[in-house]
């Protein structure tokens, strides 16, 4: 398994992979953020394609070929294993082939061809809680997930539809999910956008980032999954949210502070 209960699950990456430029300095960092802190169980992320942009416009991110280069490129230099979205059943195979885990987006959580196909890689499923989803309504999404025969389920918490353009987060989710038998991870910094608030794009407040994701460990969370990038102000998505790189490792270990104290 992938999963180590005895380390803290740390899915960490820029949003959009962008290029071996952004690829390298993050993987480089967490590198040594894993030397600074053995306790860490670190997954790299990285989206070849971000489907689910506000506007046509947006852009989306290198595609799959050059995608899984990239990841293959981080695993073979780095040793770290991999994380992606995926958001079509025949994404699923190639993908599965490079990396050790797919992601479910949070928006097609239901769709079940996509669950099933994600599923049958034998890889690990992490499948996002959808903001229009009770915490209850995840043990479906994990029955599907069982009935098709995943390895392993990691279920992710990333905020809940509070109005517009605004998302909470509800600290029960942890107990909740956790009780479907499967870890549960916090996406600290999706759950602080605000979608679709900055003129065709989705705005953030990272500043209360580190307060939720130190809350949520404190709920019960088995992980935290948290987007970082040399310098968000230049990120190609998700720039509002996402953590820069020199931050994290302050970051992180105000988290383990929390994670080491619930154990």
């Amino acid at each position: 398994m992938l999963y180590d209960p005895s380390r803290l699950l740390l899915i960490a990456g820029p949003c959009s992979l962008e290029g071996e430029a952004t690829c390298r300095p993050v993987a480089e960092a967490l590198t040594k953020l894993g030397e600074q802190f053995p306790e860490l169980n670190i997954v790299f992320k990285g989206s070849f394609d971000k489907a689910n942009r506000t506007s046509l416009g947006s852009k989306r991110g290198p595609g799959i070929e050059e995608g899984m280069a990239l990841h293959a490129l981080i695993k073979k230099d780095y040793g770290f294993p991999c994380l992606t979205d995926i958001h079509l059943p025949e994404q699923c195979a190639p993908v599965g082939e490079v990396c050790d885990a797919l992601q479910i987006p949070a928006f097609l959580c239901r769709q079940t061809d996509l669950l099933v196909a994600a599923a049958e890689t034998g890889k690990v499923v992490n499948v996002k809680k959808g903001q229009f989803l009770s915490p209850y309504e995840m043990e479906f999404v994990v029955k599907k997930l069982e009935g098709a025969g995943a390895a392993e389920i990691w279920q992710t918490e990333r905020g809940t539809t509070f109005g517009y353009q605004n998302l909470v987060v509800d600290m029960r989710s942890f107990s909740l999910m956790g009780a479907f038998g499967h870890p549960t991870v916090f996406d600290a910094t999706h759950s602080v956008q605000l979608p679709g608030a900055a003129d065709g794009q989705s705005g953030g407040q990272r500043e209360f980032v580190p307060a939720l994701a130190r809350a949520a460990l404190a709920a019960g969370a088995n992980g935290l999954f948290i987007e970082t990038h040399p310098d968000p102000a230049k990120a190609l998505s998700d720039g509002p949210s996402q953590i820069p790189l020199a931050e994290l490792p302050a970051l992180i270990e105000s988290c383990l502070s929390i994670w080491q104290a619930m154990r």
